[in-house]
């Protein structure tokens, strides 16, 4: 079955499926075995599929199948749909970096326009980085940012005291945004302690932070944020990809026929850092920073 991604604004979709190549009877996009690998082999290779050079050829094919009213013998019709598939994995892999320019979707899926130049917002087609549907692309950002860089749903880490109430005791001027790793169990919070505190924000309301922490008694933590706060990224969350960041990728690049840019890039690793704030606070570490456990 396909998978369809939205694009930027201007750029056209992309088409995806599991098909693989070289089967000896003709491609049935509704079969309940398709002889495809997984998404990422046992060691770490990823696995991108076929790739639909033109969307709407792909979807009236699958609906002429669908009817019942192609089954491979019309050469009119399989012809062009066997060239309008393109293997990825065929494709050379290679580096590229630059300057991102827009963002649009999460890490499974989603993509990055980034200027190969730091001339962010040009009149030139961007390259777009494709983030693997499964979200398999080994991704990470890093860098400093202001605090106000926060949405409910990051996970922080920082050091903190807290009262019975889980208030902090005072205001907090630097935290870490991180991704823990699956199956993480932060520590529980102790009142009246200076400790690292593991929580995911519920609420970001000016200076105050809600995080709920998901062990001990003390679930609920309230953080107030100075004014020039300041957040260590170490992550894998897209969204906090911002315009004018410094992108480096490894992926496979295709310019062809339903090329989106100047190309679409097939990404396996990808590596995304911030350009720090203006204030200088940024390039000093905060005394609640706290390194990788």
């Amino acid at each position: 079955m396909t998978r369809g991604f939205c694009c930027l604004p201007l750029l056209v979709i992309a088409v995806w499926a599991a098909a693989a190549p070289g089967q000896v009877a003709p491609y049935n996009p509704y079969a309940d075995a398709q002889d495809s690998p997984p998404p990422l082999a046992a060691d770490g290779t990823i696995h991108w599929g076929t790739f639909y050079k033109s969307a709407k050829l792909q979807q009236s094919y699958e609906r002429l199948w669908n009817l019942g009213a192609c089954r491979g013998s019309n050469k009119a019709i399989t012809v062009p749909v066997a060239e309008n598939q393109l293997v990825i994995d065929r494709l050379p892999e290679a580096e590229f970096k630059g300057v991102v320019r827009a963002v649009v979707g999460q890490a499974a899926g989603g993509m990055v326009a980034f200027d190969e130049s730091d001339a962010t917002g040009g009149h030139a087609e961007p390259l777009i980085a494709q983030f693997h549907p499964a979200g398999v692309t080994r991704f990470q950002i890093g860098g400093r940012a202001p605090a106000s860089i926060l949405t409910t749903g990051m996970v922080v880490r920082l050091r903190a005291e807290v009262d019975g109430k889980g208030y902090a005791v005072e205001p907090v001027s630097s935290f870490e945004i991180v991704t823990p790793p699956a199956g993480f169990i932060p520590d529980a919070v102790r009142p009246k302690r200076m400790e690292t505190i593991v929580g995911t924000v519920v609420s970001v309301q000016k200076n105050l932070v809600g995080l709920r922490v998901d062990a001990g008694k003390l679930r609920r933590i309230t953080l107030q944020l100075d004014a020039d706060a300041i957040a260590t990224i170490d992550a894998a969350r897209l969204d906090l990809v911002s315009t004018g960041d410094e992108i480096k990728v490894k992926g496979r690049l295709w310019t062809g026929e339903g090329a989106m840019g100047a190309g679409t890039i097939f990404v396996s690793d990808v590596v995304v850092s911030k350009r720090p704030p203006a204030d200088s606070a940024a390039t000093q570490p905060g005394p609640q920073t706290v390194g990788a456990r």
